[in-house]
């Protein structure tokens, strides 16, 4: 708050002595490297950053563009900044403001790896000398622009290097008392306007002078909150609740609900947040933000249970097409529920779209706008029916409002829900070329290039790209406070289990990551049955997935497959058994949250005994003897075993297998195999060696 307080003060006592200049326009000088330059672009003096600040400054402003491409802010790198004759007319320009955007070039080889203990220095000395011909000036120094993936040095040493400076810069700032704008996070999430991986076009530049004209005016359009704050949202209860969003600098915020009224104060970037006291779960909330100028009042607002539903077509799937959709619609109100649907514009089939929806959702504006609204028959028959069942199971069983966020889109990749940062430096090789690369399933790039035939342009986006459904679908929901997440996605990646389950682990890393909770609890479905032969390992590959992340459930479904529909219609029970693992292992109900899990598989002789977690009454579940063990000597010759319950164990013989090595259990693609436990559970298919 101090800070904020010396800033505004600071500025206005600028301003003061600007306006003393006998009607002299204020000089903002733009120092940079090539990106400030403006190449590229085919009328850099148009299009350049600095050009498009000038129209948005006005006549008040003259703005000169001091770029040099190729310049280093090392004073021994390959073409330093203090060096070149566009830094002595900068210095005679004598500015009111200075923007410093250097350290892109810095990344070169020649110059990070010896000369990097020099980089806060010789910022210092840069800024010093701005501040020596006008000691009035602000100093406004920019976080590095993003340097594409498609860069050619960006895995050897450039995607390093580049946060190495990014953190020093902040330390200068620090130091030396400087501004800071971030010329990083506008245009990081939209690659498709940096042409060659590091120079933005002329829509990119403009989003470079918007970020300056802000940071020098604090001009940031009004109190603006973010889109899923809307009549009938639902807050998380029972903790500190983060409520944030935008104004201009300097700009007072007060957030007011149930008898809490906390304050803010906008920051130099724009950006406010205020820490709600936890609220008790209700139904009647009214919830206002103001500033002096702008005030928004949200209505009917809840307090209750909040989860993120996410996946692909399965989750996407509508109750209106589920099993017994006419009965569960006619019943489906329930005031205490709310949902906030999240549909896109355009679905992934098989169709060519419009240049115009290609045009949107290379801008990230795949999504529809939605808002809040009750669970009624109306709302309910398009929502999601597994999110409606889980839902529904939640509020029955807690008695509080429960808020479902539906983010599904059809058919797309565990990977195009993976935030950017987390491939770059962990999976770098699936965003090269991703409508060739193998780690992309065949079908998904197919119908990607179908639907940006029309398209004749070199860049183009789509939800199956990698990163992208983060980028347009997670990232604009703002951290807003959930419970957790339930998630049914994998048919897209069931053609490489080994790459889906490293691409898993880093979704999930990542947007624990975003919500700041290392524990959000996060439970998905395992692939249902289906006639295709790599999901008998991918099933398995995902029960082995439990043991390697924390704070996750899986529920059981090929019990409920369709041997020629990957879209089974009987969702009720998916949606119920995610419920059961939300109830027992976040809100402690007593209940089973799962099926048999397979724990281990000991010889004894011949005969072979399964054990499993959660194996309370194991039974048949069509009163059949237990069928699909199969028990092997050599992986790869597995023959069936007879299979019997012995307490909650499950004992195995076979007459061709005398020293039994390997277990499998339902490694069929389309199963029927029927061991379940006392809640009529299914157990999960499973593969292992036995001890």
């Amino acid at each position: 708050m101090k800070t904020k307080k010396l800033f505004l003060t600071g500025c206005l006592v600028w301003m003061i002595c600007v306006g003393l200049q006998a009607a002299e326009k204020i000089k903002v000088a733009c120092v940079g490297n090539s990106i400030t330059y403006g190449y590229t672009l085919a009328n850099r003096e148009r299009d350049a950053y600095p050009s498009q600040l000038q129209r948005l400054l006005g006549d008040s402003y003259i703005v000169g563009n001091f770029g040099k491409s190729g310049a280093t802010l090392l004073e021994k790198g390959h073409r330093p900044y203090v060096k070149q004759e566009e830094y002595q007319q900068a210095l005679q320009f004598a500015a009111d403001i200075v923007v410093i955007h250097l350290g892109i070039n810095d990344t070169d080889p020649r110059n990070w790896p010896d000369f990097r203990d020099d980089f806060v220095g010789d910022y210092l000395r840069l800024i010093d000398s701005f501040k020596q011909v006008n000691p009035r000036s602000r100093i406004i120094v920019a976080r590095l622009s993003p340097i594409a993936d498609r860069h050619p040095r960006f895995i050897s040493g450039t995607r390093q290097w580049r946060e190495e400076i990014q953190a020093q810069i902040d330390v200068v700032a620090q130091l030396s008392g400087a501004e800071v704008i971030d010329f990083h996070t506008p245009l990081y999430a939209y690659p498709i306007l940096l042409p060659d991986a590091l120079h933005p076009n002329a829509e990119g530049a403009g989003i470079l002078a918007r970020t300056v004209y802000s940071g020098i005016t604090g001009d940031y359009g009004g109190l603006k909150l973010p889109a899923i704050y809307t009549d009938y949202m639902v807050l998380q209860r029972d903790l500190p609740l983060r409520i944030h969003g935008t104004a201009d600098a300097g700009a007072p915020v007060t957030v007011s609900i149930a008898k809490q009224k906390k304050k803010a104060v906008a920051g130099t970037d724009g950006k406010w947040e205020v820490m709600l006291d936890p609220l008790k779960a209700g139904d009647q909330y009214e919830l206002t933000i103001q500033t002096p100028r702008q005030k928004e009042t949200f209505r009917k607002v809840a307090v209750g249970e909040v989860w993120l539903c996410s996946g692909q077509s399965n989750m996407q799937f509508m109750l209106k097409e589920s099993l017994n959709a006419t009965g569960e619609i006619a019943q489906a109100a329930h005031p205490n529920i709310r949902l906030f649907d999240m549909k896109g514009r355009w679905q992934t089939n098989a169709t060519e779209w419009p240049l115009s929806a290609i045009d949107s959702v290379n801008h990230l504006l795949y999504y529809r706008e939605t808002q809040w609204m009750p669970c009624t028959s109306e709302t309910a028959a398009s929502f999601s029916a597994v999110a409606y069942y889980f839902g529904k199971m939640l509020q029955d069983s807690l008695d509080v409002p429960v808020g479902l966020i539906c983010n599904a889109v059809g058919g797309s990749t565990t990977e195009s829900w993976v935030d950017r940062n987390s491939l770059e430096k962990d999976f770098p090789a699936i965003l090269s070329d991703w409508t060739h690369s193998d780690f992309i399933q065949k079908w998904a790039r197919e119908r990607a290039l179908l639907n940006l035939r029309k398209s004749t342009d070199s860049f183009k986006r789509h939800p199956y790209e990698p990163c992208y459904l983060f980028e347009a679908g997670i990232l604009p929901l703002q951290q807003y406070p959930i419970k957790g997440v339930i998630w049914y996605q994998g048919e897209s990646n069931a053609h490489n289990m080994d790459a889906h389950g490293e691409l898993f682990k880093l979704l999930v890393k990542g947007w624990r990551k975003n919500w700041n909770n290392p524990e959000l609890p996060f439970y998905y479905v395992q692939l249902s049955s289906l006639n295709r032969p790599s999901w008998p390992w991918f099933r398995d590959s995902q029960r082995r997935l439990l043991s390697e992340i924390p704070y996750t459930g899986m529920a059981v479904s090929s019990d409920k497959g369709d041997s020629l529909d990957v879209h089974p219609k009987e969702k009720r029970p998916v949606g119920e058994r995610l419920a059961r693992w939300a109830l027992c292992k976040d809100y402690h109900c007593d209940l089973l949250p799962s099926g048999p899990l397979f724990k281990k598989a000991t010889a004894h002789g011949a005969e072979t005994v399964v054990e499993f977690e959660y194996a309370e009454g194991l039974q048949s579940a069509d009163g059949k003897p237990l069928s699909c063990f199969e028990l092997a000597e050599y992986e790869g010759v597995y023959f069936p075993a007879e299979a019997v319950v012995v307490g909650d164990k499950v004992h195995l013989s076979a007459d061709q297998v005398k020293h039994p090595r390997y277990v499998r259990y339902g490694w069929q693609p389309f199963t029927r195999a029927n061991l379940m436990n006392k809640d009529r559970l299914p157990a999960s298919t499973f593969r292992s060696e036995i001890e």
